[in-house]
């Protein structure tokens, strides 16, 4: 039997923040949450792509991005108690604002809801996980995940997610996560709020 080479992740520089926002924003282009905020599937691609490469330029030098040395998929961390926008954050995100302005109010009350919900505990927030579609299924995604998960084990913190889809919860379980609460946001669709204790020295990955 031929052994499995094992996956290579690495932190992500900046040169790669365009390229993977690529892969992002096609690994979302289907996911219900994505739909809800970019309803308009002719610029749903390029809309999502703009969110990313602005999202990993506000967490850049202060968080943690992860990917393949190919872009074949991206997970984005935020460190204890800085899940939270600050005001240049805020402002990075202004170019987005036409496309979001039609849905403004609808958009602000998912967002206070989600964060309402947000946990106080210091614990690592995985905000985006995502594998381009034509590499999903071959361990991508639990490869991008292992360095923080792995670094919230040995340092005693627990890791918090929001789950857009009910077919990914079992992925995350077989990580850690429980799911916590199953919330609707405001006329849209649900989200699973999942929450991962750290592991004991020694303890498998599986359940």
């Amino acid at each position: 039997m031929a052994t499995r080479t094992p996956l290579s992740v690495r932190r992500a520089r900046p040169e790669d923040f365009e390229p993977l926002a690529a892969t992002l924003a096609r690994a979302f282009y289907d996911d219900p949450v994505t739909a809800w905020f970019y309803p308009d599937d002719a610029r749903r691609m390029r809309h999502a792509r703009r969110f990313f490469a602005i999202r990993m330029r506000q967490i850049a030098g202060q968080d943690e991005i992860y990917t393949t040395p190919e872009h074949s998929g991206g997970a984005l961390w935020t460190l204890p108690d800085r899940w939270r926008e600050d005001l240049r954050q805020a402002l990075m995100l202004l170019p987005m604002l036409p496309v979001l302005l039609p849905r403004i109010v609808r958009s602000a009350r998912a967002v206070r809801e989600i964060e309402r919900r947000h946990p106080a505990e210091p614990h690592f927030y995985l905000s985006v996980l995502g594998t381009d579609p034509d590499q999903q299924g071959g361990g991508i995604a639990s490869a991008l995940l292992a360095p923080v998960l792995e670094r919230c084990d040995s340092d005693g913190l627990p890791a918090y997610l929001e789950s857009s889809r009910e077919s990914n919860v079992g992925f995350y379980a077989r990580h850690g996560f429980e799911v916590t609460e199953r919330m609707e946001l405001p006329d849209g669709p649900p989200l699973w709020l999942m929450w991962r204790d750290p592991r004991p020295a020694g303890r498998p990955a599986g359940r």
